[in-house]
């Protein structure tokens, strides 16, 4: 029985066998191959393709000679270093610190970096006096400066109505015989270390030469009480300040003596000092007021009652006065009891740079030299030298020992080695460390009032 005609697409594509079904997996995977976008080649063909990578690379023409002399000659017209990688690491990179977390921040790192770096170690200084001289007679009145150390390194302390000397080279001793039934009630070396300056409580004040142990002569006249202070502005200009309130400037090289008086404190002058350049000297008083003195207009010989600054900030007298060593406009001053403060001043912009409140009496300041530090010698209860940093005001060391009050230091010519007078006693003290190149104190930058 014939069967019935195909069509022309039936007799092309027979039909598939009765009953045969595609599972799903099946028609999933043509699914999946229709949609391929690109070809991942198994293991075997990525190990095919890095031999034949390594074969071509080895039978390149980079690789034969012509090749290598050809990089050669291209690097050599570049310019470039074939030995050197961009970016290569030449050491090991830094460890990273113990105890760092694992992704540390910057800065951490830095810091610990820094930390880590040796530090310069800080300098000794001995906390116990090197000597102790007995001072006997040595009077405890804060007014008055008793002690004094020149440059042919001869330490002067007045001791009742005698200034005696300590050679600080030897150790001999001296006295100069004054002759003279008042007491002393200053002493101050001339720039040349050989003279030497005597106030007395009469209101005489004697020079001498101290290498010939010889009176040179006798100032009179100027002053009607106690000369309690001395300066001298180089070997010229002897200035004395008096329990009168008056400041008088001698001139040694003529005599009689041309003399000039400045008036400005009401009570008495318990502290002269002349800057290093010798324009301006301060000045200060049992009136609470210090002074700064121009020397252009002190050096007319004319009578003057106006200065340069007039300054008010101190409650109490104003005896301990320093000149900065490497900033010539910079003062530093001490208050007594009711006062107990360090002050400085820059007489330029008339600016005070700077206040602390030391805790007890001020009798006494120096500069370091060699450094930016300040001694500050004091008053009960510790009756302590201080040593400061210099702009922080940051203590560095105190140094007890003195059973009273220090009434005065003295700086030895290599500026080193301090004396220290209070109590019958005269200390030296190894503060200063060994001389140096001097190092000039930083500048203080504070917004504070301005001086008159």
């Amino acid at each position: 029985m014939a069967g019935k005609g195909k069509g022309k697409d039936q007799a092309n594509h027979p039909a598939p066998a009765s009953g045969s079904i595609r599972s799903k997996e099946e028609a999933t995977k043509k699914s999946s191959r229709q949609n391929l976008d690109r070809f991942i080649p198994n293991r075997p063909d990525i190990d095919n393709a890095r031999s034949k990578l390594t074969e071509d690379k080895e039978n390149s023409a980079e690789s034969s000679p012509s090749g290598k002399a050809y990089r050669q000659q291209l690097a050599g017209a570049l310019n470039i270093d074939q030995k050197s990688r961009i970016l290569a690491f030449k050491n090991k990179p830094p460890t990273r610190p113990a105890g760092a977390r694992a992704n540390p921040n910057p800065n951490d790192y830095y810091s610990a970096t820094q930390q880590s770096k040796p530090t310069k170690p800080g300098r000794h200084i001995p906390q116990t006096s090197e000597r102790t001289l007995d001072a006997l007679g040595l009077v405890d009145d804060y007014y008055l400066n008793l002690l004094d150390w020149g440059s042919s390194n001869f330490v002067a302390i007045a001791l009742g109505n005698t200034v005696h000397l300590w050679n600080a080279a030897n150790g001999a001793t001296s006295q100069l015989g004054t002759a003279n039934a008042a007491n002393v009630t200053s002493v101050k070396w001339a720039p040349d270390g050989r003279r030497i300056a005597i106030g007395f409580d009469n209101s005489d004040v004697q020079l001498w030469d101290s290498t010939a142990n010889r009176r040179l002569e006798i100032l009179t006249g100027g002053h009607q009480s106690r000369v309690g202070s001395l300066d001298w502005k180089n070997n010229d200009i002897l200035t004395t300040g008096g329990r009168d309130g008056k400041i008088i400037n001698n001139d040694v090289r003529v005599s009689p003596h041309t003399a000039v008086t400045y008036t400005g404190h009401q009570k008495e002058v318990c502290g002269l000092k002349w800057s290093a350049s010798g324009q301006h000297l301060a000045s200060g008083g049992n009136d609470n007021l210090l002074y700064i003195w121009d020397e252009r207009s002190m050096a007319s010989f004319h009578p003057r009652t106006q200065w340069l600054h007039r300054i008010e900030e101190h409650t109490a007298a104003v005896k301990a006065l320093a000149w900065c060593p490497s900033q010539g406009h910079l003062l530093a001053s001490g208050g007594g009891s009711r006062d107990k403060c360090i002050k400085f001043w820059d007489i330029r912009t008339r600016a005070r740079k700077n206040s602390i409140d030391t805790g007890s009496q001020v009798c006494a300041l120096l500069w370091n030299k060699n450094g930016s530090e300040l001694l500050s010698a004091h008053g009960p209860t510790q009756n302590q030298l201080t040593l400061w940093k210099y702009p922080s005001m940051v203590k560095v060391t105190e140094l007890t020992g003195h059973e009273c009050r220090v009434l005065s230091m003295a700086q030895s010519p290599d500026g080193c080695t301090v004396a220290s007078a209070g109590g019958e006693e005269l200390k030296f003290w190894n503060v200063f460390g060994t001389p140096g190149v001097a190092n000039p104190a930083p500048e203080a930058d504070f917004d504070e009032p301005r001086i008159r």
